[in-house]
């Protein structure tokens, strides 16, 4: 049964997915603010030596991970939904949904790098993103150790 008010449909929804909604919604305000002050042109991707390699649009720029990160957040409320073994998810929830913000967190991250670089701000763009990755890959294994059989997270051996 799904809540037909606002106050029902809070206390309904988990706290890590409200997290998760925030943040996906700073990410779209902070594109339309930046939207004009930003080059038509702008730094998309950097190579393993940090330098700018690639360009995009200003648009693709600004909403593309937002877009990913919507993506995503609504992939990890699909999967619990249609792994055949949801029972089991249900086991390590809690580690399950502290990923959904986590990798949501991580994509705000790149992004907030990303506008940071393209509005002049300059920086190592490897050794920025090298505690993010370490902080993820670590709740990669904790979630890997935790997870029970499903059919989608964690690693299928024999």
């Amino acid at each position: 049964m799904f809540p037909s008010s606002p106050v029902q449909l809070y206390k309904y929804m988990k706290k890590s997915y409200l997290i998760t909604l925030f943040i996906i919604l700073v990410s779209f305000v902070l594109g339309f603010y930046f939207y004009p002050q930003f080059p038509d042109r702008a730094a998309s991707h950097w190579n393993i030596k940090g330098q700018v390699d690639s360009y995009m649009g200003k648009f693709w720029v600004l909403f593309l991970m937002p877009i990913i990160s919507l993506a995503i957040f609504l992939l990890f409320l699909l999967i619990p939904k249609i792994d055949p073994l949801k029972a089991n998810i249900e086991k390590f929830r809690k580690y399950f949904d502290g990923f959904i913000v986590l990798i949501v967190l991580f994509l705000f991250y790149i992004y907030s790098l990303t506008i940071f670089w393209n509005l002049g701000v300059r920086f190592d763009m490897g050794q920025v993103l090298a505690p993010a990755l370490a902080v993820l890959f670590y709740y990669c294994g904790v979630l890997t150790g935790k997870a029970k059989r499903n059919w989608f997270v964690g690693i299928r051996t024999p």
